[in-house]
């Protein structure tokens, strides 16, 4: 049975974005920062073409992101940094011509728009009737695989409070953003009804796995 499975990185103190995101900042301030882990793995580099990278735990991490990754989901501000209609249509999103995902990628919005098409087998589709609408469409568009949630914070919530996340991965790393937008907040209290399966970490960042008692 296909899971929906978050996989986010937060800071010490629990941002998974920092502050005031822009064109120039698709994290906000300091977000990048967040996954110096992941851009040295050898696993990432690879994505991009690059050799090298370093290998270990981390790498090892990276390289099973999308393993068995049918679809994904985020929130339209994950997407990009626009409010309200979408205008002329020319943005596609911060990934270039051919983004990283290579599935059928769903994005939360309340403004209607035309899949956009793009190198690589991704086609983004703009959901506009709920989380529930588009994680059934993931699923059938995964055809078996799992799901992945990408983010950002707001999505992760509206997911968690809906009991709909089978499998959170979170990687925290030692920095503190201060500010910015908190992965577990908005939740009454903070998610209930998961166990920490596994616990692995390098001197980069502590990688948690946490299972629904559910489906465990």
């Amino acid at each position: 049975m296909a899971k929906l499975r978050l996989n986010m990185t937060m800071s010490l103190d629990g941002y998974v974005a920092g502050p005031r995101q822009s064109l120039e900042n698709p994290l906000g301030e300091r977000g990048m920062d967040l996954h110096g882990w992941v851009f040295a793995t050898r696993s990432f580099r690879a994505m991009q073409g690059m050799e090298g990278g370093e290998t270990g735990i981390d790498d090892d991490i990276a390289g099973g992101w999308n393993r068995n990754v049918g679809a994904t989901i985020m929130g339209r501000n994950m997407f990009g940094p626009i409010r309200g209609d979408w205008g002329d249509d020319r943005w596609t999103g911060w990934w270039g011509d051919d983004p990283p995902y290579h599935t059928p990628v769903f994005v939360l919005t309340h403004h209607p728009r035309k899949p956009v098409q793009m190198q690589g087998g991704t086609i983004f589709h703009f959901v506009t009737d709920g989380i529930e609408a588009a994680l059934t469409q993931a699923v059938e568009a995964a055809g078996g695989k799992d799901v992945s949630l990408g983010g950002g914070a707001d999505a992760a919530q509206q997911y968690l409070r809906a009991g709909l996340i089978d499998e959170m991965q979170v990687h925290v790393v030692p920095l503190l953003l201060g500010s910015g937008a908190r992965l577990f907040d908005s939740l009454d209290g903070g998610p209930e009804g998961y166990e920490c399966v596994a616990l692995v970490s390098s001197a980069a960042a502590a990688h948690y796995t946490y299972v629904r008692k559910d489906v465990a």
